[in-house]
């Protein structure tokens, strides 16, 4: 979900023009990945993996003036993913 979140996010806000639009999305998977980690890893996890997505997204940013936009988002994506598959499972 939080690879959905990343990449969807920045996707709708490109290809729209309304950043707000893609906030909307990164929010949407962000709760649903959440939810998803609450139910199977508990709420202090959730909250951890949810302030890595956070993290990542607002790491992107900067790194995407070194890599570029689409590198970024797919370095930062890559690892939650990793943070997920790791800590989000029981």
């Amino acid at each position: 979900m939080t690879t959905t979140g990343l990449f969807g996010g920045y996707a709708v806000a490109r290809l729209t023009g309304v950043r707000a639009l893609g906030g909307v999305a990164l929010a949407a998977a962000g709760a649903a990945a959440f939810a998803g980690w609450k139910q199977n890893v508990g709420v202090g996890r959730a909250a951890a993996l949810t302030g890595i997505y956070l993290a990542a997204f607002g790491g992107s940013h900067p790194l995407a003036k070194k890599l570029g936009a689409w590198p970024s988002v797919a370095t930062v994506a890559g690892a939650t993913a990793i943070a997920s598959l790791a800590a989000g499972r029981r």
